[in-house]
């Protein structure tokens, strides 16, 4: 004996609507409700409110001359401490380059001479402030009043010292400490393979570093080189001690006589964050150039998202009229 079974028809499904005339209605559509997030509306009005309180603590502080502000801006003493800034930081940032390079080699040479001396160097001037460093080579001439260098050259180290110099070794050497440990990092980041391939084809170990080795090392160099430069444009106020007349001491001068001390200091701050910004740019474009090896498709570029968002608004345009 067999027992019968309805059966149904595969494709027929039993929640399907139907309409008047026997057809099968589509599926209503899925109306979908975004979730509230209450805690950022919250957390984004705290934080406009205590940005407001803190403008408005600032606009309307009576001590502080807004006008004075714009009147210095563009002062030739801050125009020419700008000047110097600018220019110490690129000559310590030049030394500290390629010092960093020869550092990083030494380093990594299989010469236990020349890679203690290089650890060493990285030890201590890692190991003590900027700030200590420039006063001691500006303070250099208590220690050697002479600078002889036999038929060469020679002159009081007084003479030799000035505060320009002083304010180039200090950030100079100090600088060349961290940019050996960036090199080595960039170095070490290059298979060995490529190495050998290189002294199998009878490259010399100088020719391989610098034609295969230092090229795709340059990747992992440049991003936080960028970051040190734009460190060093700030790092580079510390000369003050030396009495090197930069943007920070030539800001602070006039204020002294002028009795505008916070007002030259935002001076200061504004023409800092000019030249940083400058440089991030220059950074960010010089770091996209070097990520062609590794990325197959590169981000566009901010002006690249506003010319697509204009070029989109138009099309808009145009379909709609």
């Amino acid at each position: 004996m067999t027992d019968k079974f309805d059966k149904e028809p595969a494709d027929a499904n039993p929640s399907a609507a139907v309409s008047k005339d026997g057809g099968a209605l589509p599926p209503e559509a899925i109306k979908a409700i975004p979730v509230r997030h209450y805690g950022r509306w919250v957390s984004g009005v705290v934080v406009l409110a205590l940005v407001a309180l803190l403008v408005n603590a600032f606009a309307t502080a009576e001590k502080i001359q807004w006008h004075a502000v714009g009147d210095y801006v563009f002062d030739d003493t801050v125009l020419k401490g700008a000047g110097r800034t600018l220019l110490i930081s690129v000559l310590a940032m030049v030394m500290g380059v390629v010092l960093g390079v020869i550092l990083a080699v030494m380093r990594l040479s299989k010469n236990p001479v020349t890679s203690w001396v290089a650890w060493v160097y990285i030890w201590f001037f890692r190991g003590t402030p900027v700030y200590v460093q420039l006063l001691l080579w500006f303070n250099l001439a208590l220690i050697f009043p002479m600078l002889n260098l036999g038929p060469i050259y020679k002159d009081e180290m007084v003479d030799v010292m000035t505060p320009f110099m002083a304010a180039l070794l200090g950030l100079g050497l100090n600088e060349a400490a961290y940019m050996a440990e960036i090199c080595r990092a960039g170095l070490m980041a290059v298979d060995e393979g490529q190495t050998e391939a290189a002294h199998a084809l009878g490259m010399s170990h100088g020719k391989t570093l610098r034609r295969i080795v230092i090229p795709q090392a340059m990747r992992v160099i440049v991003p936080p080189t960028g970051n040190e430069f734009i460190n060093m444009l700030k790092t580079s106020s510390l000369v003050y001690a030396v009495t090197y007349n930069e943007l920070l001491r030539a800001t602070s001068t006039i204020g002294s006589t002028s009795y505008a001390v916070m007002e030259m200091l935002f001076v200061a701050c504004i023409w800092y964050l000019v030249m940083t910004s400058v440089f991030s740019v220059f950074q960010y474009y010089l770091e996209r150039r070097y990520a062609r090896g590794s990325t197959r498709n590169l981000p566009p570029t901010p002006w690249q998202k506003v010319k697509a968002n204009m070029l989109g608004l138009g099309r808009e345009r145009g379909a709609g009229a």
